[in-house]
């Protein structure tokens, strides 16, 4: 019998990775799913990738993840908290939602409405010392997918004193599954083949997380819906705040990590080669007309900007070596 561990939202695309991670966890034993409107249907039915995993979706309740070691929530924003509090102290649980990330409570109601949850040990082992609190926490807070790929590529920069926190700009551009399951018109194909289109411009959620998490304290976002299912490629430029080679900081910052991969000079990130895997593949260099740093960013935003990163902070809850049950490497073509 392994640790026995229980998927709230499994439904979703980032709840379907996260079964699938588990299901091929060595340590892991899936004990229950659990969804809303899907509620009663076979997870095959709902994920097809999941074929010959023989389990049905329940009812997302408290009595039916109250007896799992580790309950990952992949619920919607919001949704996380009420649940959470209803679950018995000693139950691990990974939030994948935004509910716990934010320390603020204003940036909390400025970008999401409601009542702040209040925070919990945020979720991105790389960040320094974040590992030893993630492995003495019961309560973790998975970072956001635009999150992760920004702090990772801007964090080092800012920390260092190589980058000036005060005039940061990031381009992202993400895959549909970004922006969930539930059908919405400009979701469709015949809208998004062939198109890349900016959405939330000036107001994305995500910005609080990146300031709070990097230490930028002027940050410009600009995420772009792209025509692929998944991943994230994000540029961020920032001024340098004193002459070193960028490339060198993250080459420093990464270099006892096994999912972020500085690459070599002259490699650029592409998300096709992060697809399926827990990897963040960086590139940084100097623009020769502005003198500004950019970096470049790319991961599976259902892999390290979601499931994979919370099955990352679960092996180290629990105990276990961080890497046990994600891949490295991606899947291409």
């Amino acid at each position: 019998m392994g640790i026995r561990v229980a998927v709230a939202g499994a439904s979703g695309y980032a709840g379907g990775e996260l079964l699938r991670l588990v299901a091929g966890h060595p340590e892991f034993d899936l004990v229950a799913a659990t969804a809303h409107r899907q509620a009663g249907h076979r997870v095959d039915v709902v994920h097809p990738q999941l074929t010959g995993l023989d389990l049905v979706l329940g009812e997302t309740d408290p009595s039916t993840l109250a007896d799992a070691d580790l309950v990952f929530l992949a619920l919607p924003h919001g949704e996380s908290a009420a649940l959470a509090a209803q679950l018995p102290p000693q139950v691990r649980i990974v939030d994948l939602g935004a509910d716990h990330r934010l320390a603020d409570p204003y940036a909390w109601a400025q970008y999401y409405g409601g009542t702040h949850a209040g925070q919990w040990t945020y979720g991105l082992p790389e960040l320094p010392g974040q590992r030893e609190l993630i492995a003495g926490s019961t309560r973790v807070a998975n970072t956001g997918c635009y999150a992760a790929a920004i702090t990772l590529a801007l964090a080092p920069l800012i920390a260092d004193g190589a980058a000036s926190p005060a005039d940061v700009v990031v381009v992202a551009a993400s895959g549909t599954s970004g922006a969930g399951r539930a059908a919405k018109p400009h979701l469709l194909a015949s809208e998004v083949l062939g198109d890349l289109s900016p959405y939330r411009v000036g107001t994305h959620q995500h910005v609080p997380e990146i300031k709070q998490a990097t230490g930028a304290t002027g940050l410009s976002f600009t995420p772009v819906l792209a025509p692929m299912p998944r991943g994230i490629l994000a540029t961020v430029t920032a001024v340098p705040a004193r002459g070193v080679d960028p490339q060198e900081v993250l080459a420093r910052a990464y270099a006892d990590t096994p999912f972020v991969h500085v690459l070599p000079e002259g490699r650029f990130p592409h998300t096709a080669a992060t697809l399926g895997s827990n990897s963040c593949h960086l590139q940084a260099t100097v623009d020769v007309d502005s003198g500004r740093l950019i970096v470049l960013s790319a991961l599976d935003n259902l892999g390290k900007g979601a499931a994979g990163q919370a099955v990352q902070n679960a092996n180290l809850m629990l105990g276990l070596p961080e890497t046990t049950g994600l891949s490295v490497w991606g899947v291409t073509p």
